[in-house]
């Protein structure tokens, strides 16, 4: 990285990428609870920046949670609070929460007649519409995720309204009456959160989000829902677990 540039041949801004490259350390366990970061001349120096850039990369770990700075005494790594959220053939968040309260919230829903082509055919629609269904997850009050769902909508009749009054899919689909439904896939990547994500989860400028795609089918196979969640990398660690062969 360059002194004389705020933005890396990648396009994005320097000290987004320090911030990075800070999380996943403190992620993979270099720096554990308690630990003090470098100096900001140190980490100056070992980036090849000015200190205005990584201080505003700190602030960006410090607005996560995952760091505080102490006046005087520097800035240390806070006690980590990383949910571990296992993602199996029956994915459901509360499964993967010790101690903890999960919340949803319903952000906004319509009947799509003319869907996405890549979610018509996930879902197998052949010209039958969607229910587009937005939500927001939260664990403890924090937001963790904000999801965009889209289901078969005649199997699953008056959803909406259901999960706003209810808080969970699951319960909103026994209500249905759907008892059961099977993860058939999932995909999991990484980009940098917009701006409205930013605002919703409450995120700084310059966070990531982990981007996972997934597919729900009822227990014959048959398509129910296919969903884009996008959660919170600073606060959540997904946990893929694979199917057993034989």
């Amino acid at each position: 990285m360059s002194t004389q540039s705020s933005r890396s041949p990648s396009g994005y801004s320097t000290w987004r990428l320090i911030a990075e490259e800070l999380r996943r350390e403190i992620a993979d366990g270099a720096w554990p609870a308690g630990a003090k970061l470098p100096s900001e001349n140190d980490l100056a120096a070992r980036f090849e920046v000015h200190r205005n850039t990584v201080r505003q990369a700190v602030a960006a770990l410090v607005a996560d949670g995952l760091v505080t700075s102490k006046r005087g005494s520097g800035t240390f790594v806070a006690e980590h609070t990383l949910l571990v959220h296992r993602i199996g053939a029956r994915t459901r968040l509360t499964d993967s929460l010790r101690g903890s309260t999960a919340s949803a919230r319903l952000l906004d829903s319509a009947i799509e007649p003319d869907p996405p082509a890549d979610i018509a055919e996930r879902l197998r629609l052949d010209g039958r519409p969607a229910l587009r269904l937005e939500q927001m997850r939260l664990v403890d009050g924090q937001p963790i995720s904000l999801g965009t769902q889209w289901w078969v909508a005649e199997q699953v009749p008056g959803l909406p309204e259901i999960f706003a009054r209810l808080g969970t899919v699951t319960g909103s689909l026994k209500e249905i009456g759907i008892a059961d439904y099977l993860r058939a896939a999932t995909t999991v990547g990484g980009r940098y959160a917009t701006a409205d994500e930013a605002e919703l989860l409450r995120l700084a400028p310059g966070s990531v989000v982990l981007v996972v795609r997934s597919l729900d089918t009822l227990t014959d196979g048959t398509p129910l829902q296919f969903g884009i969640a996008r959660f919170a990398a600073a606060r959540v660690e997904l946990d893929i677990e694979h199917a057993r062969i034989g």
